[in-house]
């Protein structure tokens, strides 16, 4: 027999053999965690030699890689004399390494693969994470491990970065989310590191030569970051053998010092501080009321979750919960129970509740109330039915779980590794092993009292000697005083008689069976019944028993003037609020509803395990027909939207200058002021006649996609039409269009009570057609790594620099966003348009596999694989609306950005960033005025061409 002479293995082929049999040997002995039926991917849970541990996910249909590494070290480590030194160590990371010196090659990586980065800093841990390309997850992980291995803390950059995080911070000196948590802050046991200022600013991270924050920074990475305390998660669709090759030798160069995780074993509030009471004055129009319990921390039980069990009945809003009752009563509008900050040795369970102005007066009972609906879950609610229902439900759901964005998932699992055991990461969430009546006994002997604090959030003025935060300027009053429960009052022992726990749910999914057959390709559109149009997909390719619909009814009362969007707003909420009781038992089985408001009238979506859609879709349409409107209801829920409405005049200034073009610009929009003042006027009275003629004459379309057939979707419209729209007429109510911007620059200031400048520059392209859209969409592409390097890293002009695709129906746009705590418009205004001047040339420098790397970043993000029904549902929805009914968009649009070439990207640019074609600066200030005239010639513009 004659050889085929074989050619002798070349070292490296030989390494790589050798590299891959000793993975596959360590791969035989790995951790396999315990995976949902549904989940086609594979894993592997590792350890390398340093200590660190990683979780790596294959999924050979990805089109995006992931990973996330979490650290165990977040703000709870900082020194006393260094608040907020684990955040600006989060930030410096970022900023070079020996191998990659350039401080934004990173970043300038990542976005130019069609991926996203970020990190963030909490008490315990900090989190670092990314998404890419698939083919360019091995050079992004070097580029990644690099940071944890050998950052380079250029001085330079040390002390320029101090300039972006306190931007960070001075951008939420008027948010009163932050502002409420320097006042927990404040208040907690100063022995815990809980009660330390967590940002840092300027002067918490003063750098100088008697004390250079450069060494400290150091110190601190040295003294608390190590291999043995990080958790890693790469997802990928190379295998796992591939995966691991990529993170052993990477991840096994960081240091491990052999540090332990910092304990914090004192209480999170001082001994003998409770019970106590807290006001908070607010900047917004908030109510806001909490109990707030510390209890032992629940880590150790997450296989039980006697929390979960005890805050979902006390979270509860079904019929007869405490929800219910105060609701009806007209002092609480919304209510949430789950835990706080849990330290690993202590936590908090916290009842909070959105009052009413007239529950503001109803303090004492609301607690009262309170405390009979816990004596109540003590008395009565241990009971091993409720415990079966919640293990059937989590059962369900980790059996047909939903397939997660890669992103998220790694963020996810890299933090839970650091606090389950290996084989439960995948399924930790959704565990209920065991019935443990003594851990909910336990759990409800700590909500007493004498072991709470009262917090009470309003923007009602405080006592001039009221106390403020150091770092946030928030007025507060805390005062220790025992918590006196009243008894025997007539109207709280009514309401108590009143009070029921939740009955068996109804709701369960019964029938979980999954269509046989293929999918449709598209939607198709049925027989129409009179005047409602419906499209029907059968889609079973996530193989889960689940259908979304989605019911527009499009209203000439709407679009007519601010008073129809508002008296639409208010129909919407009473059939929701209406609903809620009857219906919250079907959310927790697994089913979802929105009743919502949008330019041309309201949608209602329903979607989840099909076995019980019909009955909650029927009840929707028999409310929506006949909803009930109260004077009381009424009252609540106008005070409520005005309440949101001024409060959107006191976001930040980059938020409200988007809302600004939006409303100015989008035909049919009308601003926050116009809204506020038709909602002053309406009167109960006019919202029930609006209702009774809502669906008068209406233009109605619905979709049924899903595990539904066309006899499923036809019998859902027959009912609908019999239920909703058998006397109604039909119209046609056109789809909004965008205002076409006055040829060269417009200017316009807004007055913002922040103490920060915002700027957005939006630059508007000429048509909505397909090669406009691409052109401004990779315009975005190319330039926001070089505009966010050069206006936040280079100039420090602010912590919220970005560029981005503004597009609005269809009509494309740029926008350049910065807010800045310390640079006025002009100075602004004149480093963009120096950034313009320069990166010219870059773009004219540019090469074309440098282009054709950008366009493809584009395409990726666009064409993203759907992971999930509903994104499929959102998609065929979206495209119905704008009546793009061949369904091919998305494949439309990445043609055409796959065709722009560098001269009608140039052209683009030179347009939209240089001679400023159709641009319209927006610009905030404490004490500006906005001329009246130039938002009167904006809304009398002609739409942008088609």
């Amino acid at each position: 027999m004659r050889m085929t002479p074989v050619a002798p293995m070349s070292l490296a082929r030989i390494t790589a053999l050798f590299a891959l049999l000793w993975f596959a040997t360590l791969a035989q002995a790995a951790i396999q965690p315990v995976k949902s039926p549904a989940d086609d991917n594979e894993y592997r849970y590792i350890s390398l030699d340093n200590g660190l541990e990683a979780l790596l996910i294959s999924d050979p249909g990805a089109d995006k890689a992931a990973a996330s590494l979490n650290v165990s070290v977040g703000s709870g480590n900082d020194p006393e004399d260094r608040e907020g030194l684990a955040h600006f160590l989060e930030h410096l990371l970022f900023l070079g390494t020996e191998k990659y010196p350039n401080p934004g090659e990173y970043q300038q990586f990542i976005r130019s693969h069609g991926g996203s980065h970020n990190a963030f800093t909490a008490f315990q841990d900090t989190n670092y994470f990314f998404d890419i390309q698939p083919t360019h997850l091995e050079p992004a992980l070097d580029r990644f491990a690099q940071q944890f291995s050998a950052p380079l803390f250029t001085a330079e950059l040390v002390d320029r970065e101090r300039n972006a995080v306190h931007s960070e911070y001075s951008a939420s000196l008027k948010d009163d989310g932050r502002r409420y948590y320097s006042v927990r802050k404040a208040i907690s046991n100063p022995e815990h590191a809980f009660s330390q200022f967590s940002v840092g600013n300027l002067e918490t991270l003063a750098n100088s030569e008697e004390r250079p924050l450069r060494e400290d920074l150091i110190e601190f990475w040295k003294n608390h970051y190590s291999a043995n305390l990080m958790t890693l998660a790469v997802y990928g669709p190379q295998s796992l053998d591939e995966l691991e090759a990529m993170v052993r030798p990477r991840f096994s160069a960081i240091d491990n010092r052999n540090l332990t995780v910092k304990d914090h074993p004192q209480p999170l509030f001082a001994p003998d501080s409770l019970p106590a009471r807290l006001q908070v004055q607010t900047i917004k129009d908030i109510r806001r009321l909490q109990l707030i319990f510390p209890i032992p921390s629940q880590r150790d039980q997450y296989r039980t979750k006697p929390l979960h069990y005890v805050a979902s009945l006390l979270g509860h809003e079904g019929p007869g919960s405490l929800l219910n009752v105060l609701k009806r009563r007209g002092w609480v509008e919304s209510l949430s129970a789950g835990s706080g900050t849990d330290t690993g040795e202590h936590s908090t369970l916290e009842l909070s509740m959105s009052l009413t102005s007239e529950g503001m007066n109803h303090q004492d009972e609301i607690v009262a109330l309170a405390f009979d609906y816990i004596e109540l879950v003590r008395e009565e609610g241990i009971d091993r039915f409720r415990f079966e229902e919640d293990r059937q439900l989590s059962e369900i759901d980790f059996r047909f779980q939903q397939r997660p964005d890669p992103l998220h998932l790694a963020m996810r699992l890299s933090m839970e590794m650091q606090e389950v055991a290996p084989e439960d990461v995948l399924q930790a969430s959704y565990m209920m092993t065991d019935y443990v009546p003594d851990q909910y006994r336990e759990l409800l002997g700590h909500l007493t009292p004498d072991n709470v604090l009262i917090a009470v959030q309003s923007n009602q003025d405080l006592p001039e000697n009221a106390s403020t935060t150091q770092w946030y300027d928030t007025p507060y009053r805390l005062f220790q005083t025992d918590i006196d429960v009243p008894t025997g009052n007539e109207v709280t022992a009514q309401l108590a008689d009143q009070l029921a726990l939740p009955n068996q749910n109804p709701f369960i999914p019964e029938d979980l069976a999954v269509l046989e057959g293929s999918s449709m390709d598209q939607p198709a559109k049925l027989a129409t019944f009179d005047n409602l149009e419906i499209w029907h997909a059968r889609d079973t390719r996530f193989e889960r028993p689940e259908a979304n619909i989605f019911l527009s009814l499009r209203s000439p009362l709407t679009t007519a003037s601010p008073r129809g969007q508002v008296l639409t707003s208010l129909l919407a909420e009473a059939v929701s609020v209406q609903l809620n009781p009857w219906a919250y038992p079907a959310q927790i089985a697994g089913l979802d509803y929105q009743v919502y408001p949008h330019l041309r009238g309201l949608t209602v979506r329903v979607g989840g395990y099909h076995d019980r859609l019909p009955v909650l879709m029927n009840r929707i349409m028999a409310t929506l027909a006949n909803p009930e409107i109260t004077k009381q209801r009424f009252r609540i829920a106008r005070q409520q939207l005005m309440d949101d409405l001024r409060n959107s005049l006191q976001d930040k200034p980059v938020a409200q200058a988007s809302a600004f073009v939006q409303d100015a610009l989008v035909q049919g929009a009308w601003t926050a002021p116009e809204r506020l003042a038709a909602a002053e006027s309406v009167t109960v009275e006019d919202l029930r006649e609006f209702a009774h003629s809502f669906t008068a004459r209406v233009d109605a379309v619905m979709l049924v996609h899903g595990n539904a057939t066309r006899a499923f979707a036809l019998n859902t419209a027959q009912q609908t039409d019999a239920l909703l729209l058998q006397d109604s007429q039909q119209v046609v109510v056109n789809r909004s269009q965008v205002r076409d911007l006055p040829d060269g620059e417009t200017r316009i200031t807004l007055p913002v009570p922040h103490p920060d400048t915002g700027y957005l520059r939006y630059s508007q392209g000429s048509n909505t057609g397909f090669d406009e859209r691409a052109r401004y969409r990779l315009l975005t592409q190319v330039i926001s790594g070089a505009f966010y390097e050069e206006i936040r890293t280079t100039r420090q002009l602010g912590y919220a620099v970005y560029a981005t695709p503004f597009e609005m129906l269809e009509t494309p746009a740029i926008g350049l966003v910065v807010q800045s705590p310390d640079a006025s418009a002009d100075t602004i205004d004149e480093a963009v348009q120096a950034f313009a001047d320069s990166f010219r040339e870059e773009l004219k420098t540019m090469s074309e596999e440098a282009l054709q790397q950008e366009r493809q970043a584009v395409i990726s993000n666009l064409m993203e694989q759907d992971r999930r029904l509903s994104d499929v549902s959102q998609r065929y929805w979206r495209e119905i609306d704008r009546q793009a009914t061949d369904f091919d968009s998305r494949e439309e649009l990445a043609d055409a950005i796959g065709e722009v070439s560098k001269a009608e990207l140039l052209a683009t640019f030179d347009a939209a960033l240089r001679e400023l074609d159709a641009s319209l600066l927006v610009t905030t200030s404490a004490d500006a005025t906005t001329s009246d005239e130039l938002v009167k010639t904006l809304r009398n513009q002609p739409p942008v061409d088609d």
